[in-house]
């Protein structure tokens, strides 16, 4: 995954994977605490969407929500988000993101501390150094956190004032609707829907769900 590019987008809050000239562009919208994005990085659709990020036929863009601070109690969501915000600053998003979802604590578990995030910081290759635990544990990401947090609110428009919910992914700018987000947890499932979109684009701008 080292090659794929990765960079913050140019609205300062959304973090852009993958080849900028795949056809098919998906939005994800996480909290790093919710056992439902866990479902979906690990055992369901997102494998599969990193398979698509190194076929080079997909992009993945990431708004990073910290909502469950405040729904579950602590401040794990805010501390795991900076975090991934100071890997991105290194050109390790990727690598992070992975594992911090493969080792997320229990929703009502306050686990994401300084050092639960610095310790599986560990198991990504030159991602450990001064500045980075420093940027940990120090919160300098705080900014982007709020920011993100406030993009996500707004992404739910009038109708979902906090926010549309997490795992909640928008396709080639459709949204997948929450009556049919059984789909991100079914890694064969959101494999076929990605190659579908691929090979016949129109067809999905068409499609109703």
């Amino acid at each position: 995954m080292e090659d794929l590019p990765e960079k913050l987008g140019a609205d300062g809050t959304t973090i852009v994977v993958g080849d900028p000239d795949a056809q098919v562009e998906v939005h994800l919208y996480e909290d790093p605490r919710c056992p439902y994005c866990e479902q979906f990085e690990t055992s369901g659709g997102g494998p599969q969407l990193r398979k698509a990020l190194l076929d080079r036929t997909a992009t993945a863009q990431y708004t990073l929500a910290s909502f469950l601070d405040d729904r579950v109690g602590g401040d794990g969501s805010k501390k795991a988000v900076n975090a991934l915000r100071a890997a991105l600053k290194e050109g390790k998003f990727v690598e992070y993101h992975e594992v911090l979802f493969l080792n997320q604590p229990e929703e009502s578990v306050d686990g994401y501390t300084d050092a639960y995030l610095l310790k599986l910081a560990g198991q990504v290759e030159g991602l450990r150094s001064t500045a980075f635990d420093a940027a940990v544990k120090s919160m300098k990401y705080r900014a982007f956190v709020a920011d993100a947090q406030a993009a996500y609110e707004r992404a739910g428009g009038t109708a979902e004032p906090e926010g549309p919910g997490t795992p909640t992914a928008v396709i080639n700018d459709k949204r997948i609707p929450l009556e049919s987000n059984g789909i991100l947890l079914d890694g064969t499932a959101f494999a076929g829907l990605l190659d579908q979109i691929h090979a016949r684009p129109w067809e999905w701008e068409a499609t109703v769900l």
